[in-house]
């Protein structure tokens, strides 16, 4: 048994020193920040509720209002990432939307609480772009997956943990939740400031200053990259399959199938839990495979998962559902991150990651209302054969990607190469 430990221990310190002590800090920080945020955001919608006496329509308005807000912020992050800093852009995000989260917790209209919710949105994806340019600047290509997939396990520890110490606070004071939240962002925002570094890339920095025209002018030169927007569109569909787990899949299986909120509790936490377990390990196994062909993997698992919520019927085969789905995600989250980190040139990383991030903010979006319009108006079945054919139809891309795209690290950031 002391041998077991030992050698796990020793485990533990080799892949602990695979990585630069700057980045572990970056995931600490990263495991405090989203903590903070857990607490909050899964009980917005009671709050909204309870608080202003209105119904759920009114609440998937402010979701959509702000994930639209978000986009404003995670482009305007990308490109101030870019051109201020990385560790900057962070700061100014936490101290802003710490701001924002007591404001919410304050106001007494809807009215006011749209206008901050739409603020701090801008606010709190201002700095998103500057996290994830974070990882790709601190690791090597052949580590960034790893790395990403680090962050995410880190990501859903927290979300393990901070609904049940938000619930606890809720049951108290709403306005708890709100004040906790602010307070875990300045003491990020401290973290932050006083144990990472600035992290663009030297190059960078040595580099002519651009104009702030130009600054947000090399957006175009995003769009104008087929191999980066080809890769973002499979991404889109992805997200639209994906984007049910968290906003249809619970009103399906309560209205259908009569699952109560705390059986679809248990399939989000099943999803957390695996991904904590088997993240790390997974990522490890795919490194050195090609990312496109594990990107259609991935996704052909959505495909498979979701589309099993339109033919089974038992809460076991819901559960082994959410199991194929979660496998999907460990494949194409951290590998998506590190591919699109790849892809964009060292002085232009902050914008290549916000316009990547429209690969789940459009689905999330527009997506639970489309969703919501099927669920509504049509056989509820119908949508999750929606969902099989996108995925499959996204893995399709990715198959076609990995024929057309070389990913490689140089500038420019890839090479189309001819059909084989």
């Amino acid at each position: 048994m002391v041998m077991f430990f030992q050698r796990q221990a020793d485990r533990i310190s080799e892949v602990y020193h695979e990585y630069p002590a700057a980045f572990w800090r970056l995931v600490g920080v990263t495991f405090v920040d989203r903590l903070g945020g857990s607490l909050l955001y899964p009980f917005f919608a009671l709050y909204i509720t309870s608080r202003f006496g209105v119904g759920m329509t009114q609440v998937g308005v402010l979701f959509s209002m702000f994930f639209l807000s978000s986009f404003v912020g995670s482009m305007v992050g990308g490109a101030l990432t870019d051109r201020l800093g990385r560790r900057n852009m962070v700061i100014f995000s936490l101290l802003t939307t710490s701001i924002s989260s007591v404001a919410m917790g304050l106001v007494s209209t809807l009215q006011a609480f749209f206008t901050v919710a739409l603020i701090g949105g801008v606010f709190n994806e201002i700095g998103g772009p500057a996290y994830q340019a974070m990882v790709a600047d601190l690791l090597p290509r052949e580590k960034r997956a790893q790395g990403y997939g680090v962050i995410r396990v880190a990501f859903n520890l927290a979300v393990t943990i901070g609904p049940a110490i938000g619930g606890f606070l809720a049951a108290r004071s709403y306005l708890m939740l709100f004040v906790s939240d602010a307070v875990i962002s300045v003491i990020t925002a401290g973290l932050v400031y006083f144990t990472l570094p600035e992290t663009r890339p030297a190059a960078v920095e040595g580099a002519p200053v651009e104009t702030l025209a130009d600054t947000f002018g090399g957006y175009l030169h995003v769009l104008r990259d087929a191999a980066f927007m080809g890769f973002l569109g499979a991404s889109i569909l992805m997200g639209f399959v994906y984007m049910n787990m968290s906003t249809t899949l619970g009103v399906y299986l309560r209205d259908v199938h009569g699952v109560a909120e705390s059986g679809y509790g248990l399939i989000l936490s099943l999803n957390a839990v695996m991904v904590v377990l088997l993240q790390f390990p997974i990522t490890r196994r795919i490194e050195g495979l090609p990312p496109m062909l594990v990107m259609a993997a991935g996704t052909f698992l959505y495909a498979i998962g979701f589309g099993l919520y339109g033919l089974v019927s038992s809460f076991a085969l819901f559960l082994l559902a959410i199991a194929v789905v979660t496998v999907g995600e460990m494949l194409v989250a951290p590998v998506g991150q590190a591919v699109s980190a790849t892809l964009a040139p060292e002085d232009m990383r902050g914008r290549y990651m916000a316009v990547f991030g429209f690969s789940f903010g459009i689905p999330f979006a527009v997506g639970p209302l489309l969703a919501g319009l099927i669920l509504d108006n049509l056989n509820p079945g119908l949508l999750w054969l929606a969902a099989f054919l996108l995925g499959t139809v996204a893995a399709g891309i990715f198959l076609v990607l990995h024929r057309k795209v070389q990913i490689r690290e140089a500038t420019p950031s890839y090479e189309t190469l001819p059909p084989a």
